[in-house]
């Protein structure tokens, strides 16, 4: 299995990179359910990050369900790699209330962007 290294040139943060690379690869299938990852160090070192960056996307991966550790054994792709129906029921709601609020698809979208990175939970 190949993990390709984050682009050092590109305006998102190098965990986000990989972190998106492994979420979307499970969710294609690319990734089937099962499928081991690389341990933190040796992927920190095949693709050139740092064994922290990696941790990161592990722990931010297992917390969103795409994967799960299993101590010593590994990381593995979960089972659970659909799009759960509670995202697209906010979606569907985060799509109408943008259109209701005039915003076009470029406006919401960076909307979205903006608010990822925060702690969502904490302004409610």
């Amino acid at each position: 299995m190949t993990i390709h290294p984050p682009d050092p040139a590109s305006a998102d943060p190098l965990y986000e990179q990989l972190r998106s690379q492994i979420a979307s690869r499970a969710a294609s299938g690319d990734l089937p359910a099962g499928t081991r990852l690389p341990p933190v160090r040796a992927l920190a070192e095949q693709i050139g990050v740092g064994v922290r960056t990696v941790q990161r996307v592990y722990t931010e991966l297992e917390r969103d369900g795409v994967v799960v550790t299993e101590g010593r054994r590994g990381t593995f792709v979960s089972g659970s790699t659909a799009t759960p129906a509670s995202a697209t029921d906010a979606a569907d709601e985060f799509a109408g209330a943008a259109r209701r609020a005039g915003l076009t698809l470029a406006e919401a979208t960076r909307l979205l962007a903006e608010r990822w990175g925060t702690d969502v939970g904490a302004h409610q």
